[in-house]
């Protein structure tokens, strides 16, 4: 019998549909040009030409949040595909042979994993330079040690199981024995992970682009409009209010996907 869906993977689900809808709305059109400047539209109000107002240098807010949402999402997929698929790499195999190899690899990945994501991210970044390229290795080196401990752990549980002794005894190699049949049975909690790292990957470019040291311009970033927004809270609160709506509801989507997918597998 197929299991129903919790409330909290329909509404993140819900969101994180629209938002993506939204965002590929933007892929093929905007009212404008994001980096277009008008100067007799500086910080202009909600009206029917601008629905959400301009910036401080007249360009239309719909526009760069289209537009920021995009780069803040790309950069965000970046992250986590490389997190995910080098985790799994190296999660699979000290998982999986143990040994001198799990003692290597961990303790370097423990090592890793001691620093925050995002701490991490800004060492990659002084190495590397700015920009949402750079910014995706970054992070996305970063974001390894997090997915590697799960895919370890799942398969030291997995490893001595009827299906593994099965495979082996026909004869199955161990490549295919770990990313055929392991990696399956892996994917559930894999899943739940790969929403958080999407959380994680969207707050930690905001974070960066706030900071300056993320995307920069003329690129527009969620975090890059609220850092340019902060001076204008009070004269243009509009400003700073869409595109900072839209990263909540980014995060909250993402959030309440990983949660429904744990009530699903039965880990919450």
């Amino acid at each position: 019998m197929k299991k129903k869906k919790s409330k909290n993977y329909k509404i993140g689900a819900t969101i994180t549909g629209v938002l993506l809808f939204f965002i590929l709305v933007g892929l093929f059109w905007t009212p404008y040009d994001p980096d277009a400047m008008d100067n007799a539209s500086k910080l202009a109000g909600v009206s029917f030409s601008h629905i959400m107002g301009c910036d401080n240098f007249g360009r239309d807010i719909f526009s760069r949040v289209l537009e920021g949402s995009k780069i803040t999402l790309f950069v965000a997929v970046g992250t986590v595909a490389i997190g995910t698929l080098c985790g799994i790499v190296v999660g699979a195999f000290t998982g999986y042979y143990g040994g001198i190899v799990d003692e290597l690899f961990m303790r370097i990945n423990d090592a890793l994993f001691a620093f925050p994501s995002i701490l991490l991210g800004l060492v990659f970044i002084s190495l590397l330079g700015s920009g949402k390229y750079n910014v995706i290795v970054a992070l996305g080196v970063a974001f390894i040690p997090s997915f590697a401990r799960i895919v370890r752990s799942e398969f030291i549980r997995c490893k001595n199981m009827d299906y593994v002794k099965s495979a082996k005894l026909a004869g199955a190699g161990d490549l295919r024995i770990m990313f055929v049949h392991i990696l399956p049975n892996v994917m559930t909690v894999l899943s739940s992970s790969i929403m958080i790292g999407f959380n994680n990957a969207v707050l930690a470019e905001a974070g960066m682009s706030y900071l300056g040291i993320g995307v920069q311009p003329p690129d527009a970033s969620l975090g890059r409009m609220l850092s340019e927004a902060q001076t204008y809270l009070f004269s243009a609160p509009g400003f700073a209010l869409f595109p900072g709506i839209v990263l909540i509801l980014m995060v909250l989507g993402f959030s309440l996907l990983a949660e429904g997918i744990k009530e699903g597998a039965g880990y919450a």
